[in-house]
């Protein structure tokens, strides 16, 4: 199994020295909330470390509706001062006794992928596709790293992609 600490270059913070003032969005799911606020307070440790700013954070009722509310927030704020560079998406999803799990899945990945090639800014795919609670704790702080902290540096890195690519 595949884990963060196995890709070195993923977790370095060094080469965002240069990134201070990005503007990051977040957009996160009410349910599951123990695990988005998890998320959310690695991403935040993140980005304050970095001195990079969080522009809006957002609650949806659940991980379906994240695709929508990431493409209404960078479309009413694309204009602005304080328009973000990127957004996370925050979310959990944990399969139960039905195949509603699959489908939920199915949309917020194809919905979030579809953003990525429409949207000038990159929406990063931070949620949780998960058995079992467990799984969700095992990510954010355990042995399969801190994903929220992930979302963040995989943030700063697309924006500092776009940056050296002199896309605004």
């Amino acid at each position: 199994m595949a884990q963060s600490q196995d890709s070195n270059a993923l977790l370095d913070l060094s080469m965002l020295e240069s990134i201070r003032g990005a503007r990051v969005a977040i957009v996160y799911t009410e349910w599951n909330d123990k695990i988005t606020t998890e998320q959310n307070a690695g991403a935040e440790r993140i980005l304050n470390k970095l001195e990079c700013s969080i522009t809006h954070k957002m609650a949806v009722p659940g991980s379906f509706e994240l695709p929508y509310a990431c493409k209404q927030l960078f479309e009413a704020t694309q204009h602005s001062d304080n328009a973000p560079e990127a957004i996370i998406a925050f979310g959990a999803v944990i399969r139960g006794g039905t195949p509603h799990f699959e489908y939920v899945c199915k949309a917020v990945t194809e919905g979030i992928t579809l953003l990525n090639t429409t949207l000038p800014i990159p929406v990063i795919f931070g949620v949780l596709t998960l058995d079992n609670e467990q799984q969700a704790w095992e990510r954010l702080g355990g042995a399969h790293g801190h994903k929220g902290e992930e979302a963040a540096i995989t943030a700063l890195k697309m924006i500092q992609f776009n940056r050296n690519l002199n896309i605004k």
